[in-house]
């Protein structure tokens, strides 16, 4: 069943998440690498960061789509949490409203939520750290939020930039938050694997003093583009 992106007053119960050996191996490299072996695509906007240092999650999208102020949804999507899940909250409209606390993590922790990624406020920031619960969030805002308005539950929507589809891949550190299709999850899996051993090598031959004018063939193409050496 495809739903489109529009679709308000609906939760989809029944998702086809990556495949978990490819979701596992995900979780084992960093936002950039996996975001480059992806061929530079599926990065979020960079306003959505960690409320803490060393925050990271790894794990198949439960899609949340909300009204601005209202949390109504994050409660109905706890339902719909399997273990390993992690909720990506977007709004039909701009708001930055606290729609989480450390109740809804309460909540999402029971059900095995890695975390949440949502385009809007979180409050409670202090109890959330403590918890461990790793959110990204684009503000927050202790403005707290009604329940009165309908949104959806695992249909694909536009999270601060990026499209995400129930049972995507999504992956979240210091450095940002990328979504894997999970049509496409062990391709990049393998593709970061790759890249993470290319750079492993590298950082050998910095460290013992070759420079990147060398490593890369620089020197030939700055030259032709007139690069040129005073003393």
């Amino acid at each position: 069943m495809t739903l489109p992106m529009n679709t308000l007053g609906v939760v989809k119960r029944h998702i086809e998440r990556a495949d978990p050996a490819a979701v596992a191996k995900l979780s084992r490299f960093g936002v950039a690498t996996i975001h480059e072996a992806m061929g530079r695509v599926g990065l979020m906007k960079p306003n959505i960061r960690p409320i803490h240092t060393g925050a990271h999650l790894c794990g198949p999208a439960v899609t949340v789509l909300m009204q601005p102020g209202d949390n109504w949804m994050l409660h109905v999507a706890a339902e719909q949490i399997q273990p390993g899940d992690v909720v990506v909250a977007a709004c039909t409209a701009d708001s930055t409203d606290g729609f989480f606390g450390d109740l809804l993590a309460t909540s999402y922790q029971s059900r095995g939520a890695r975390g949440l990624v949502i385009d809007g406020g979180v409050r409670d920031v202090k109890d959330l750290t403590a918890m461990g619960f790793p959110v990204f969030s684009r503000a927050i805002h202790a403005k707290g939020c009604t329940r009165a308005t309908l949104g959806s539950v695992n249909v694909p929507v536009v999270c601060a930039g990026a499209v995400v589809n129930p049972g995507d891949v999504v992956i979240a550190d210091d450095d940002g938050v990328v979504v894997v299709p999970a049509a496409i999850a062990q391709q990049v899996a393998d593709a970061a694997e790759a890249r993470e051993n290319n750079e492993t090598a590298k950082r050998a031959r910095f460290a013992a003093g070759e420079l990147g004018l060398d490593m890369y063939s620089l020197r030939e193409p700055l030259a032709k583009a007139g690069l040129k050496y005073i003393d």
